[in-house]
């Protein structure tokens, strides 16, 4: 069924691949929780909703791509999903919707990215967009992740003069937890120890709750290791209500920033999902004569994944570079995509655990108030931000056309805390450099049609 023999893999390199895999992305499940729990969301529906929407889109790619390609929310999704759609933390009057809305979007998406799959039309977007715009914008998510966990481990601060600062270290054991925490992930991944960035969360959290019983600070309470999982039912079936919220906004005159926000979630879904297929297929060999048989299936489970990801309350499923990870242990058929699937069903029994790591430790940030800090899994983000840093090397630096959009997308993403603002400067200033230079040929026409919605919406915008 899965053409085990005739890609020279066994059921034992399949298994051990798939659980290599899920090692290698499960600190998602500890992640997810916590940053979508920011929008109002309840934690535990949305641990609950990550692992089923995982599994089944891992199923659905073992069974009908079978490729060893394992799937789950994206880090990049989440962070656009949380701080620009939702509008978390914004304190200017940009245009923001609920999370039930923000749902709504991501099934919309999902279902368009599922019909451009089976045409074939999906492709021709993705070549549409400029090596260097989609690698300063690979960039600016990774950038934009590290300062979040810089920040969420209390390792910056808020400055009056400077806006941001290094947190004082002297009597700051957040800060130093964190520190910590990306220390022994980073020996960890050097030594290429398997689930690096999961054993890192892990002994952070260790870490951060003996640090609170030794020198009594605050810390994480204890929830306990394992349950039956609840919360389901607050997250799943809320994109409902949504979709009647988002259909008042378009009929109020804001049809603008949802179809700007709708194509930023279809372009990230799409060309994180082609990135990753072609890397993890590259490095398993099935690739041949250039081309990525079943790729279209590949697609399709992807934005299947998207689509329930959605419908039970969780931001847009891709798939994950971690696969390498298990086609480096042997994996090569979509078995070990099942059994990421297994493992991730399974893992909903762990949920007091993610729970407690999401529940952050509180921290006194002055003038009587509290907030939650989270130096459990700071670590991972400012790991992973750093990984989404090699996307650089592939923008021309030669050609200053394509170099400064890059650059532009790239800064004003973490400097302008927003996604969607570094999209809108790396489109708009692409296609005024291909214009002025007298090569606007080479612009494709879909940058200048959203270059021209992105300067509408900002003259429209308060």
């Amino acid at each position: 069924m899965f053409d085990i023999r005739a890609r020279g893999s066994t059921i034992g390199r399949e298994v051990l691949g798939g659980v290599t895999t899920f090692m290698a992305m499960s600190y998602i499940l500890f992640v997810q929780p916590a940053m979508l729990s920011m929008t109002g969301m309840d934690s535990g529906g949305v641990f609950m909703a990550t692992c089923l929407s995982s599994a089944i889109a891992c199923v659905v790619m073992g069974l009908w791509a079978n490729y060893p390609v394992a799937l789950a929310p994206g880090m990049g999704e989440n962070t656009f999903f949380v701080f620009t759609v939702c509008g978390v933390g914004a304190t200017t009057a940009a245009f923001r919707v609920g999370w039930q809305e923000g749902l709504a979007l991501i099934i919309v998406a999902g279902v368009v990215f599922l019909l451009l799959a089976t045409v074939g039309f999906r492709s021709y977007l993705l070549n549409a967009i400029p090596d260097s715009l989609k690698s300063g914008i690979a960039a600016g998510i990774g950038l934009f992740i590290a300062m979040i966990g810089l920040q969420w481990g209390n390792v910056l601060r808020h400055d009056p003069a400077t806006f941001l600062s290094l947190a004082e270290l002297r009597g700051n054991p957040v800060a130093l937890l964190t520190l910590a925490g990306l220390a022994i992930t980073f020996l960890l991944a050097a030594l290429h120890l398997r689930g690096a960035i999961l054993l890192g969360i892990l002994i952070t959290t260790g870490l951060t709750w003996a640090a609170g019983r030794l020198w009594h600070i605050p810390t994480i309470q204890w929830h306990g290791l394992a349950a039956v999982p609840t919360g389901l039912g607050k997250t799943a079936g809320q994109f409902i209500g949504g979709f009647g919220d988002l259909g008042s906004r378009l009929s109020g005159g804001h049809w603008v920033d949802v179809l700007i926000m709708g194509f930023i979630l279809l372009f990230m879904a799409i060309f994180d999902t082609v990135g990753t297929l072609i890397g993890v297929a590259g490095r398993a060999g099935l690739i041949h004569d250039g081309k990525l048989p079943k790729a279209e299936q590949a697609l399709a489970s992807d934005a299947v994944g998207t689509v329930v990801g959605g419908v039970l309350g969780t931001s847009t499923v891709t798939c994950y570079i971690e696969s390498i990870t298990g086609v480096a242990a042997g994996a090569r058929t979509g078995l070990a995509a099942i059994v990421t699937g297994v493992c991730l069903v399974a893992a909903m029994l762990f949920q007091p655990l993610a729970e407690m790591v999401a529940a952050g430790v509180p921290v006194n940030v002055g003038g009587g108030q509290t907030v939650a800090k989270y130096p459990m899994i700071a670590p991972a983000l400012i790991f992973v931000g750093g990984l989404m840093m090699r996307a650089l090397r592939d923008i021309d630096w030669d050609d200053l056309t394509e170099a400064l959009p890059g650059f532009l997308t790239l800064v004003t993403i973490p400097f302008a805390f927003s996604i969607s603002h570094g999209i809108a400067i790396g489109f708009v200033s692409y296609a005024f450099g291909k214009i002025v230079t007298g090569r606007a040929r080479q612009c494709p026409w879909i940058v200048y049609i959203f270059a021209a919605l992105f300067v509408l919406r900002y003259a429209l915008a308060p």
